[in-house]
């Protein structure tokens, strides 16, 4: 089951995400955020951006959300994807269903283009990626130092809104009906 994130959400959340920056080159982070950190994190997007977890039997297998792409308000219809997926998870469509509802998302609010960072040893999310619709916009060669080496990133956009959007700026959360969240 799909569903918005909640405090309580947050650590079982976390505990995905650790493998990811302990164990991989996928997160550019070194350490695993504190509980606090990573909540705050959550917290200071879940009123503007969805942040998505898939449930099953009670236990979170996975979650996305949409950020910011850039500060500026110029760049304010764009937006950026991440996914997380528990390993022992993986391959059985729980990514697609999350990078699917984030992009209905993003389409029902008004943005024009979800990125979506993904560091070149990660083939397997670039797979994912293109699968779902995003083109490479850019090859940063050597853009990021991790695990004491030189790692590519990849640039990667979907677009879910012609140009015209921008007669006006994105919608809040808030705008979406009751319905919408039900019908994810």
């Amino acid at each position: 089951m799909l569903r918005r994130a909640t405090f309580r959400d947050y650590p079982a959340m976390l505990q995905i995400y650790a493998p990811y920056v302990e164990q991989t080159t996928v997160s550019a982070e070194y350490l695993t955020p504190s509980p606090a950190t990573f909540a705050a994190r959550m917290e200071a997007l879940k009123n503007v951006f969805p942040v998505l977890v898939f449930e099953e039997e009670g236990e979170i297998l996975g979650y996305a959300y949409l950020a910011p792409a850039f500060e500026r308000r110029a760049f304010s219809w764009d937006c950026d994807l991440s996914v997380y997926v528990r390993r022992d998870a993986r391959g059985v469509g729980i990514g697609t269903k999350l990078e699917g509802a984030c992009a209905r998302i993003a389409k029902e609010l008004g943005y024009r283009r979800i990125y979506s960072l993904v560091t070149g040893e990660n083939a397997a999310s670039l797979a994912f990626h293109e699968r779902a619709g995003y083109h490479i916009a850019a090859r940063l060669p050597e853009a990021l130092f991790k695990s004491g080496r030189w790692i590519s990133l990849i640039w990667l956009e979907k677009e879910v809104n012609a140009s015209e959007c921008a007669q006006a700026f994105p919608r809040s959360l808030s705008a979406l009906p009751a319905s919408f969240w039900e019908e994810l």
